[in-house]
Formats: structure tokens, C-alpha cells, sequence
């Protein structure tokens, strides 16, 4: 069975947020607006997901 992936995509800018949200993003492989990276959905990554989920746009992939 292929595990879930899901497509992340940075739509806000972290000009002005927390420094540990910056650093999630970055985390996450997001270094550009309009960037787009695919993870696997585990609970790690749901975790990030949601500490700067006003960020992020998410769809499964």
C-alpha cells in the first residue's frame, strides 16, 4: 500500500511572523512564496502543518 502524500504550498509570506514559525517553514522545505513541496502525511508533518497552517495552502496528492 503507497503511503498518503501531501502537496504544501507556501501562499502567505513570513515576513513578520514568529521566528519559530520561519524556522517551521523552513522545516518543511519552503523557501520561496509559491513554493511547493510533497510530504509524506504523517504525524510530524501534520504537526508542523499545523503550527503554520495560516500559511500554507494543503492538499492530499
Amino acid at each position: 500500500m503507497a503511503e498518503k502524500m501531501l502537496k504544501i504550498e507556501l501562499v502567505k509570506s513570513t515576513i513578520g511572523a514568529v521566528p519559530k514559525h520561519k524556522l517551521t517553514v523552513a522545516a518543511l522545505g519552503l523557501k520561496k512564496l509559491h513554493s511547493t513541496v510533497t510530504l509524506p502525511d504523517n504525524a510530524a508533518t501534520r504537526g508542523m502543518i499545523q503550527q503554520v497552517g495560516y500559511l500554507l495552502k494543503v492538499e492530499e496528492a
